[in-house]
């Protein structure tokens, strides 16, 4: 390979690693000293390593070597896991992070590591001076051995306390030997109401050294040594399986019961552009394979008896399945678990809660949903939106929560799933919710709504104005949000995807935002409408039903064109009116209306004809017409022709921005 393909296959390498790297000192901040997480972080810096000295880039491999030395004595038990151990690790693939992206725009790393090395030195100096210091004072003083009592207090919040036990077991092993504990840790199934356990340890190390010790340890909320003069508790419990051996608590093997690890399959790297290139080629034997069953289908009337036709229909049937099992796997090519999208989260949600002083749990369910990665890419900003406002925003203080009888720490879901041809992704909290009578003052005092208008909305209405430009209801602007722009950009983001985005709210309960996006944005299935002569097409998954009714059916409130559907009423427009093309004025008793909707919202549009729907493959209208309202691209029919694909987002605004003295007026739709 010559430099160029090797420089994508590292970089392509370097971010798998450095997102890995992120989970595992997520997972030993949470699990604590776990030796398979330390040997994970240890595995995953040493293949750094290799591969940044591979390429030439010095401060990368240097770094990760000064990392290794860290990690070598927490393996080798010469030095503990502490926050500050934690903290430094991330440091340091903030780091690596910021490193790799200035090789990949430059070519080359320019930032400087002498501040993060010297720290990692002096974490490793510090800790075999602590470890001198104490060998030394207890050779001068010549200390004999004694029995300690060591009572230890784990937080409420631990949520792995015999894991935790475990490791204040294997660190006291440090000081000298465990006799016992209680309670007897192997016979401990449920970790619920495992908060204090109390260790008898010999060893010729004073008290304060041993309380000092065992506070630093994570998850640790309060230490009591006390000395011990006789042997009530010496033959309390077996003794305990050395680290190392085949039973370690943190990594149990699989056995009977257990579910086997999944088959990794066999995968290769493929540049991006082929994928899109494929799917642009799979895009035009779709619009061919339409033209060719038009045409088949008028050979079919004019020369039914042929059987020259006959052949070509079933060469048509075949050419479909084919394309069919092909776009299928092209598009599969192009798919992506969301699992990817997910791994920011956990470090992002750790931070923003450290430093708002919150206590919040992160829950990721269906990590495996597959989505297009240009989809990924896309919805990525609006759901780190959404997630930094649930904490914000949404979670409450500690003391809050407490008051209101809840637990402690608050939680953040976030849910991805399959409906039909779509992909749902939830974000969800259990924080305060949101209060609508606030969102409604707000918006009045920033003058986005009129106080009239707002008296006339439903309390769901309300809650929908949080998506208004300029809306706020935060006293004072900070880093993480308050600016007064956000959820407005969210749904427009959304929206550009042909996706939707819902909420719901209960104050005191939490806050679920839903949001519904196509699997890919290259081909979706359509409905043709027709103007007079020209066709259009609607994405299906913005239309909720097809109607045809009376015209005597239709009725005007205050000059807006309105008609009962399902016990509801909806407001009526018609697209020429929209487009501002002559009205077919055809004489009919019946009209069709096609629904579509935009959130909670509901439209009905009035065509003249229902075509039906199929496969389109979207193509952009490009720079040259230049952005059009109401217009989101173009694509080409089976009889060569282009028709113009509506965007409902701008279909709104258009009937929301129509002034006429027609009656199918629209004020107040969005």
């Amino acid at each position: 390979m010559n430099r160029s393909e090797m420089m994508g296959v590292f970089l392509s390498e370097a971010e798998d690693l450095l997102q890995l790297l992120e989970m595992e000192i997520l997972n030993l901040e949470q699990q604590g000293e776990s030796p398979q997480i330390i040997q994970n972080i240890f595995r995953i810096a040493h293949t750094l390593k290799g591969s940044s000295a591979a390429m030439g880039f010095e401060e990368m491999k240097q770094l990760t070597h000064e990392m290794e030395n860290i990690l070598d004595k927490i393996r080798n038990q010469r030095m503990p896991v502490t926050q500050q151990v934690v903290d430094l690790l991330f440091q340091c693939l903030d780091h690596l992070n910021g490193l790799k992206r200035e090789i990949e725009q430059e070519g080359y790393a320019k930032t400087g590591i002498d501040s993060i090395v010297r720290q990692l030195r002096q974490l490793e100096k510090g800790t075999a001076e602590n470890a001198e210091s104490l060998r030394t004072r207890d050779k001068d003083h010549n200390q004999p051995l004694r029995k300690w009592r060591c009572k230890v207090r784990l937080s409420e919040h631990c949520e792995m306390k015999l894991p935790r036990a475990y490791i204040v077991f294997n660190h006291l092993k440090k000081w000298g030997t465990v006799i016992s504990s209680e309670p007897d840790l192997d016979s401990v199934i449920e970790d619920t109401d495992l908060r204090e356990m109390v260790y008898i340890v010999k060893t010729n190390a004073d008290s304060d050294a041993l309380r000092q010790a065992l506070s630093q340890l994570l998850d640790v909320e309060a230490v009591e040594v006390v000395p011990v003069s006789h042997d009530h508790l010496a033959d309390a419990c077996m003794p305990w399986p050395e680290a190392g051996k085949d039973a370690e608590p943190d990594n149990p093997i699989p056995g009977p019961g257990r579910k086997e690890e999944k088959k990794i399959g066999q995968t290769i790297r493929v540049d991006v552009e082929h994928l899109d290139n494929m799917m642009n080629l799979v895009g035009e034997l779709v619009i061919d394979h339409t033209r060719i069953a038009q045409v088949g289908s008028l050979l079919r009337d004019r020369y039914s008896s042929d059987e020259t036709v006959d052949d070509l229909e079933r060469i048509s049937i075949h050419f479909s399945r084919i394309i069919g099992e092909l776009q299928e796997s092209v598009m599969k090519t192009r798919m992506l678990p969301v699992e990817r999208l997910f791994n920011r989260f956990p470090r992002m949600v750790r931070d923003l809660a450290r430093t708002l002083n919150k206590e919040v749990n992160l829950l990721l369910e269906g990590k495996e949903t597959e989505l297009d990665r240009t989809v990924i890419e896309e919805i990525s900003d609006p759901l780190i939106h959404l997630i930094r406002n649930a904490i914000d925003h949404g979670i409450e203080e500690v003391e809050d929560r407490k008051k209101r009888g809840k637990s402690l720490k608050g939680t953040i879901k976030i849910r991805a799933s399959h409906q039909e041809n779509q992909v749902v992704l939830t974000v969800e909290d259990d924080g305060a919710g949101i209060n609508a009578e606030n969102v409604k003052q707000s918006a009045i005092r920033k003058h986005l709504i009129t106080a009239q208008d707002a008296d006339m909305m439903s309390e769901q209405e309300w809650i929908q104005l949080i998506f208004l430009p300029g809306f706020s209801t935060a006293s004072s602007v900070s880093d993480i949000s308050g600016r007064g722009v956000g959820m407005d950009i969210v749904r427009n983001h959304i929206e550009k995807l042909n996706g939707l985005i819902d909420v719901e709210t209960r104050v005191g309960e939490g806050t679920k935002f839903t949001i519904k996006l196509p699997l890919t944005l290259a081909i979706l299935r359509g409905l043709l409408i027709k103007l007079q002569e020209t066709t259009y097409a609607l994405p299906m998954n913005s239309v909720i039903e097809i109607v045809r009714i009376p015209k005597k059916e239709i009725h005007s409130v205050k000059g807006q064109a309105v008609v009962k559907i399902r016990e509801k009423m909806v407001p009526l427009i018609g697209l020429h009116d929209l487009f501002k093309m002559p009205n077919s004025k055809r004489k009919t008793k019946h009209v069709f209306i096609v629904v579509i909707g935009l959130a909670e919202k509901r439209l009905g549009l009035v065509v003249d004809e229902l075509i039906g729907s199929q496969e389109i493959v979207v193509k952009s209208v490009g720079s040259y017409i230049g952005q059009v309202e109401g217009v989101s691209g173009a694509t080409i029919l089976g009889d060569g022709s282009v028709a113009l694909i509506l965007d409902v987002t701008g279909i709104f605004k258009l009937a929301h921005n129509l002034k006429s003295v027609e009656s199918e007026i629209i004020d107040d739709v969005v």
